[in-house]
């Protein structure tokens, strides 16, 4: 049997079957560079991230570390804070526990940063004890159904707990959905499994989030097409079970008189 847990006040998931995989997404490794560009100053948090990542292996001991898309942040080049931090931050892992990529749409170059004991997967996506895992800017190839459960990413989750003003800072949340059996016959003309899937939120806190409860709803590749998001449960980093994303967007348009 596999289950998956996410980690209390901790954007990481773990999945347990026969071997022991912890989770990691949306790192973007450099996005301080891009905010420089816009005139902010940040110090990078690529060290803070790595010592959080190795505070938690070390607690957890997992047999797996995958870092499941946008691991770099700038495209379609490569800055010089990337070529300097992401060599070193995958080799410090890669010390204390195997490391697996699978591709994001960020990672453009990734595979000549990365160290040759890093595993680097395709976009289209792993399956790994009975597990199938995918960033999400992408299709992944149908043979991921076939997994028990999915594990996917790139959506960077969020619910902004709006007040009457509609206001309100978004928070990191996991998403666990249903999937669309007829957006999946759709794509791939086929009929397959719809495994239920888990969106894990981005690692890195610069990365803000995309409030799933919000009246914008920009596109954001494949993974809003596949889920049945409307059914889809919703929990904070901390653990509280904010109820299906259906009923919060009511809740969230009652509260401000707007509808969503």
């Amino acid at each position: 049997m596999i289950r998956t847990r996410p980690i209390p006040n901790v954007p990481l998931l773990m999945v347990e079957g026969k071997i022991k995989v912890l989770v990691a997404t949306d790192l973007h490794i450099g996005i301080e560079h891009q905010l420089w560009l816009g005139g902010a100053s940040v110090p990078s948090q690529t060290n803070k991230m790595l010592e959080n990542l190795r505070s938690k292996i070390e607690e957890i001991r997992p047999d797996r570390l995958i870092l499941l898309g946008d691991v770099k942040h700038n495209l379609p080049w490569t800055s010089f804070q990337e070529k300097s931090e992401v060599p070193s931050f995958l080799k410090s892992l890669s010390k204390i526990v195997r490391v697996d990529v699978v591709l994001g749409n960020h990672d453009i170059g990734l595979s000549d940063l990365a160290p040759p004991e890093i595993r680097i997967h395709p976009a289209s996506g792993l399956v790994l004890d009975g597990v199938g895992y995918f960033h999400g800017h992408t299709w992944p190839d149908p043979e991921i159904f076939e997994a028990e459960i999915l594990v996917a990413s790139h959506l960077h989750p969020a619910v902004r707990l709006a007040d009457r003003l509609g206001s309100g800072p978004p928070e990191r949340a996991w998403v666990r959905t249903p999937l669309s059996p007829e957006a999946l016959r759709g794509q791939y003309g086929q009929t397959l499994k719809s495994p239920e899937m888990t969106i894990v939120p981005a690692f890195n806190p610069l990365c803000g989030g995309y409030p799933l409860d919000s009246v914008s709803r920009e596109d954001r590749g494949p993974l809003p097409k596949m889920a049945r998001l409307e059914r889809a449960r919703i929990y904070l980093l901390d653990g509280t079970d904010l109820g299906r994303l259906d009923r919060i967007r009511a809740l969230q348009a009652t509260r401000t008189g707007r509808m969503r």
